[in-house]
């Protein structure tokens, strides 16, 4: 009993040890990389924002502040210990400090954007607004009003925005009209299925209450007001329309709309085929306006106003030109950003170049990750609701990535004192172009599979072919056309820079022809993309050896993937599309013709290649997992039988020989043998629902369940209950 006792001391005594010891090396190493704590201040507020957005209620409003004053107490406290353990306390008080600023703000944003929003179809009715924004599609256009007029809705019921699309033949229109039509309005829809992308939240914090298609043709009541900059978001809006027209008459069809896409950031009007190429092989980035289109656009800007400043000598002799140009730089890029719509990754990109260019104005050296953090710390103060888009995602992570990466590359390349020749100029750049095609790409390739379900495989040969033609041809004449624009010599640039767009289109359409050119994935689980992210920003924000502990937190995220377990059984919130997996493991749906749209994000999510089949009308599917008659299907899965009821006939049947009855009608009576009931009630609340089917129980999760009860989730309101509660 004595030797059991002193055994159990020494253990206990040798795991306090082990644990101190460990203790103490972390303290040691934090120490050791304190410069690089500032590093971690916009992850921590990321960190904060998520818990926020994670919640499945409300929280009420001083749980934000209450833990940042309790743990500015702590961090005091912690003051006047020692100096290993007083540095451990300070890191973990600022570290939960931070995240609790984070929670703070987007709590705070939330109730700084809310508005009122459509809760049920309205319409055919009158509208009548003021457009705030134009967008050309392929087959029509489509416009958001403020200021709005709504026949039928009370004046605390008016949406601040609506966004309508139009068809057929419409007058002249520009962002500042006032224009009235006949519409038709429904409330933002919600997730296609559990985990889906959520337009309602987006629409929430756009301040977007309704959305919806014209069903007359537009009327112009009243040119615009606004003259010059007294209101400077429509000037810009104009300006983009005035853009898009000037490129549209010297450039038509796709070449046109890429045009357009890359100096107005509209991509509305690019035919789907070509954005699907474009897509497929890797070169969607291209398209985005970010740090290359800025970083292009300010370095040409500073190269020719420096170079002309240079022409003269007494100029060039007396004053600081290299600084001129700079400050130009900013201008000129800052300019570009607005003009493109001020998108996540623009304002990413301006905020770190304009930081360079600043340190060029007061001679001293630009920290490039420093630069990320503080571009990434004023993003989420102003939009905290960013850090969910995979906007603001993809364009960080493919950032942090590259920079730690070329820091780790200066560390290492030894100099030499001679300057390359021209051969190796060329290998050089090309080299970093793949160097950084290839970083990049595994930087997002966990966020493309989490968002999008797909990988460009074949996006290094695109990138080594289509980013040299965008820096040093494209994004040239689109700074020349832009400058040549006002005195109407755009033509100029704009068709040698439609040349080079044909040859960046041509590319993408041979590179995405190749076989296995896309790879399709189901979507990873939340925790495993939150898992990459973290490891990712171990990995790329320190500097000591313990860096290398992130690996394991990219390891268990990836690891995600291989649990993946996809739903059995699918059914839209307006019980007008159904889906089932077939003894292949592919989706077969009920129609292919209602609900189109959420049934290419079923199929998107779930990584599925080949269209879907289609359920019989009568009979057997040819697996057998299906059966199928003018009243709806029974469906055999892991020892469940489920009754897809599509007519009230059906149910007193189905209800006696079926343990899951999912009816798109309404279930009145009793169901004594089903132990799960889902009917049109369940769907018309809670939206959307999947199944997953396991051997003696059956797994459930709805769109509105899986969001919680949060400000932008639309509820139906109930007029009176139904026979089921």
């Amino acid at each position: 009993m004595f030797v059991g006792h002193l055994s159990w001391e020494i253990s206990r005594w040798a795991g306090f040890a082990a644990t101190r010891s460990i203790g103490w090396r972390i303290a040691a190493c934090l120490a050791a990389d304190r410069d690089r704590w500032v590093l971690w201040i916009p992850v921590g507020l990321g960190v904060g924002i998520g818990l926020y957005f994670g919640l499945p209620t409300e929280p009420p409003f001083l749980v934000g502040p209450a833990i940042v004053l309790a743990v500015l107490a702590l961090g005091i406290l912690g003051a006047g210990r020692a100096e290993r353990r007083r540095t451990g306390v300070q890191f973990i008080s600022l570290a939960i400090g931070i995240v609790a600023i984070g929670f703070t703000l987007a709590q705070l944003r939330t109730s700084v954007v809310a508005a009122p929003t459509l809760t049920k179809r309205l319409g055919p009715t009158s509208i009548s607004g003021r457009i705030i924004r134009l967008e050309t599609l392929p087959d029509g256009a489509r416009l958001t009003l403020d200021r709005l007029r709504i026949v039928r809705l009370e004046s605390e019921q008016m949406p601040e925005r609506v966004r309508v699309r139009l068809s057929g033949e419409q007058p002249p229109l520009h962002p500042g009209d006032w224009v009235q039509m006949r519409a038709v309005l429904n409330p933002p829809p919600p997730p296609a299925s559990p985990g889906a992308f959520d337009f309602q939240r987006q629409s929430f914090f756009q301040s977007l209450g309704a959305v919806g298609f014209a069903v007359s043709t537009t009327r112009v009541i009243a040119k615009s007001e606004e003259k010059g900059f007294a209101n400077l978001s429509l000037w810009l809006a104009g300006l983009r329309t005035i853009v898009a027209e000037r490129v549209r008459d010297h450039l038509s069809g796709s070449t046109g709309a890429v045009v357009v896409a890359l100096m107005t950031g509209e991509r509305g009007a690019i035919p789907k085929p070509i954005m699907t190429a474009i897509r497929d092989s890797g070169l969607a980035h291209l398209l985005a306006i970010s740090g290359l289109h800025i970083g292009l656009m300010a370095g040409f800007l500073f190269i020719s106003i420096r170079g002309v400043l240079a022409l003269v000598p007494p100029v060039a002799l007396r004053y600081p030109i290299k600084k001129w140009a700079a400050l130009a730089s900013i201008a000129g890029a800052g300019g570009y950003v607005l003009l493109a719509g001020a998108t996540v990754p623009s304002q990413r990109a301006f905020l770190m170049i304009g930081l360079v260019l600043m340190a060029v104005i007061t001679d001293r050296r630009g920290l490039s990750m420093r630069l990320v953090a503080w571009a990434a710390l004023v993003i989420l103060f102003l939009q905290p609701e960013s850090l969910l888009g995979a906007s603001f995602q993809m364009s960080f992570a493919a950032v942090v990535a590259l920079v730690a990466t070329y820091e780790r590359v200066r560390e290492m390349r030894p100099f030499s004192s001679e300057p390359p020749t021209v051969l190796g100029r060329v290998l050089l750049y090309f080299g970093g172009v793949a160097l950084t095609t290839v970083v990049a790409g595994l930087a997002t390739a966990p966020l493309a599979l989490f968002h999008f379900n797909r990988l460009a495989d074949y996006g290094l040969a695109a990138n080594l072919l289509a980013v040299p033609v965008m820096a040093l041809w494209i994004m040239p004449c689109a700074f020349v056309a832009l400058l040549l624009m006002p005195v109407g010599l755009s033509g100029l640039a704009l068709t040698p820079m439609g040349w080079g767009v044909d040859v960046m289109i041509w590319v993408a359409d041979r590179v995405a022809s190749w076989p296995g050119a896309v790879t399709l994935m189901p979507t990873m689980p939340t925790w495993g993309l939150v898992s990459i992210a973290l490891g990712g920003m171990w990995l790329c924000l320190w500097r000591g050896s313990w860096r290398f502990w992130g690996l394991f937190g990219v390891m268990i995220g990836m690891a995600a993937l291989l649990v993946v377990e996809s739903p059995d059984v699918l059914v839209d919130g307006r019980g007008k599309l159904l889906a089932v997996r077939g003894a292949t493991g592919n989706l077969a749906v009920s129609s292919l013709r209602s609900a189109q749209f959420s049934r290419e994000q079923w199929l998107r999510r779930d990584g599925q290649k080949s269209a879907p089949s289609l359920w019989p009308q009568s009979g057997f599917s040819t697996d057998g997992h299906l059966a199928c008659d003018l009243l709806g299907c029974i469906y055999r899965a892991s020892g469940n039988v489920v009754a897809l009821v599509q007519s009230p006939e059906a149910l007193s049947e189905d209800c006696r020989t079926a343990n899951v009855v999912i009816s798109t009608v309404p279930v009145r009576g009793p169901c004594p043998v089903a132990q799960t009931i889902v009917d049109r009630f369940d769907l018309w609340r809670r939206g959307a629902h999947a199944f997953w089917l396991k051997q003696g129980s059956v797994l459930i999760e709805s769109v509105n369940e899986s969001r919680g009860d949060r400000p932008w989730v639309l509820r139906p309101k109930l007029q009176k209950a139904d026979k089921r509660g």
